[in-house]
């Protein structure tokens, strides 16, 4: 279980936010005109249009170096939890409408199948994190 929380879940998190950004770039017209259809003022639209696939590009980065790990880890908690809690306050008709669907292999998801799996996402990297600090706790409680 350690293994897999060491390498898989952040070469999974990796493949996901690069995904997401290279998805984000390559449609960059589509993605600009989701973010102005989004409820929030269009200077927040204008800001994230940027914004988002940078974090998306630094996360992933941070993620791939053993020294930034935990920072990467951190990162992609905070994003996965915005991008779920967004999904949700859709699912929940926070918004009159449906603000914009997500571009790339994702577009063709329900919103349904879509929170489940920004959820497994999320819960995986939570157990990242969790064995992360459980393993250095562990290490420093044997030096002592």
């Amino acid at each position: 279980m350690r293994t897999f929380a060491r390498s898989i879940i952040p070469a999974l998190l990796i493949i996901l936010f690069i995904y997401a950004a290279f998805s984000k770039l390559l449609t960059f017209a589509d993605f600009r005109q989701q973010l102005y259809n989004q409820t929030f003022p269009h200077w927040l639209a204008g800001v994230l249009l940027y914004v988002l696939p940078a974090a998306e590009i630094a996360t992933a980065a941070l993620l791939s170096f053993k020294r930034t790990l935990v920072a990467g880890l951190l990162a992609s908690c905070i994003l996965l939890a915005a991008f779920t809690g967004y999904i949700s306050l859709v699912m929940l008709h926070y918004w009159d409408r449906v603000p914009c669907s997500c571009g790339g292999i994702l577009s063709h998801m329900s919103w349904t199948a879509h929170l489940i799996f920004n959820w497994v996402f999320l819960i995986l990297n939570l157990l990242a994190i969790y064995l992360h600090f459980s393993e250095r706790k562990q290490q420093v409680l044997l030096t002592d």
